[in-house]
């Protein structure tokens, strides 16, 4: 079982696409950082996966015509 849980998460987000963008966008930026790479420490994705659940992340949607 996957924790935190899909439907745990798709509370926080309006689709399992923006969660799967917020938390690639954030994994990247923690381990760009040099964050969860110690032996034992959660996965990047993890950790960006429970900031999300935790409400410690936000967002903003662009609109298509705003993306070039």
């Amino acid at each position: 079982m996957l924790k935190p849980s899909i439907d745990s998460l798709l509370d926080k987000v309006d689709s399992k696409f923006t969660m799967a963008i917020v938390a690639a966008r954030r994994a990247r930026n923690i381990q760009a950082s040099g964050r969860g790479l110690k032996s034992g420490e959660k996965k990047p994705v993890t950790m960006a996966l429970d900031e999300i659940l935790n409400s410690e992340l936000e967002y903003e949607r662009t609109k298509n015509s705003e993306i070039k």
